[in-house]
């Protein structure tokens, strides 16, 4: 089988970074991981106030941005699976601030939908992320741009994993 890699440049003789690049530290997604537990563990602190852990804060902030979408729509936006989702919007529902509703169109299909609790919390939310980006210690300057570096790392990465699936799927026709 023919050895696939993600493209860009290989250098012969590895630079002093290049040597020891299987150390922890030197690994990009080990940096991501931990800023995310450690997003995960203020916005744990302050969302308490709200009654929301932080993944119903994400649905929370797409219904307050989009208002109703369907469970399906919902989870391409959060990048989460059904099964993931379904329990969240559940649990968002059991405390009040969500209703489901099957489709009228599409009985497959299940609609959220703010209730008024649901959409009164957004007052309150809105001042999550001014202590977010108070406990970054980052100026809006340095937020704004961290934020546009991290979505052309996404979009980057997605590509990457696009063409590898492809290339996947070809060698995989070919055998």
């Amino acid at each position: 089988m023919a050895h696939r890699s993600y493209p860009g440049p290989m250098s012969t003789s590895p630079t002093a970074y290049e040597a020891d690049w299987l150390r922890l530290d030197r690994q990009i997604c080990f940096s991501l991981h931990a800023a995310s537990r450690a997003f995960n563990g203020v916005y744990r602190v302050i969302l308490k106030d709200l009654g929301l852990t932080y993944p119903q804060y994400l649905v929370m902030l797409v219904l307050w941005e989009q208002g109703d979408l369907p469970v399906k729509k919902l989870g391409e936006q959060l990048r989460l699976d059904s099964g993931t989702l379904s329990p969240l919007v559940k649990r968002l529902e059991s405390a009040g601030l969500v209703r489901r509703e099957r489709s009228t169109q599409d009985e497959r299909s299940v609609q959220v939908r703010l209730t008024d609790e649901g959409a009164a919390l957004r007052e309150r939310a809105l001042e999550v992320p001014r202590r977010i980006m108070s406990a970054t210690g980052f100026d809006l300057a340095e937020i704004v741009d961290l934020h546009e570096r991290l979505d052309r790392l996404t979009a980057a990465l997605d590509a990457a994993a696009a063409a590898e699936a492809r290339a996947g799927r070809a060698l995989a026709e070919r055998t």
